[in-house]
């Protein structure tokens, strides 16, 4: 990410909006600026097949007898609206699968899921690229993420409903077909 090319487009922003980018308040901004930018598109950096490798570790589901769901809720992720650059907040993922000989670390779930979100997204692709990533990462078709989420562009800006949250589910392998899988996921 090029902090210097980031924090000289914030100076121009701060101008064009009337704002004077060398008072008290605002001299540190465009570092400040490029620094949170750095943190919340870490993701930007990685593909999905990078995610995969770097959350990758599994063990072997035969030692710990799991050839069910497993399935993991309510882990929290925020991301950025790629149309808006607005915060895309309270978001909260569910993720299933079914192992296949293998079965992730419970922590590198939730960490697959923070990575892809720090990109700038649609909740619709955050959903398929986790499922991509974990299908990958665990080594198995089958996977399922629900994501419901609350996003600025609707509830600070535009219509401003305040109260409206966005639901999306992606499936892959037997989750699109097994009605019991899905229903795993609520």
């Amino acid at each position: 990410m090029d902090k210097e090319k980031i924090m000289f487009h914030v100076k121009g922003l701060l101008e064009a909006i009337g704002e004077d980018p060398d008072r008290e308040g605002l001299i540190e901004t465009p570092a400040r600026v490029a620094d949170m930018l750095a943190e919340v598109l870490e993701g930007t950096a990685y593909s999905n097949h990078q995610i995969a490798e770097m959350f990758g570790k599994t063990f072997s589901a035969e030692d710990n007898g799991s050839d069910e769901a497993i399935i993991m809720k309510d882990i929290t992720v925020f991301s950025y609206c790629e149309h808006h650059l607005a915060l895309m907040y309270d978001m909260s993922v569910n993720v299933g699968y079914i192992p296949r000989g293998k079965v992730l670390g419970l922590s590198k779930i939730a960490r697959i899921c923070e990575m892809a979100a720090k990109r700038l997204q649609l909740q619709e692709r955050l959903g398929r690229d986790i499922a991509e990533i974990i299908s990958e990462a665990a080594g198995t078709p089958d996977v399922g993420v629900k994501i419901q989420g609350t996003h600025s562009c609707m509830t600070a800006r535009g219509i401003k409903n305040s109260t409206a949250r966005t639901e999306t589910r992606t499936y892959l392998g037997s989750f699109k077909t097994d009605s019991d899988l899905k229903k795993l996921l609520d």
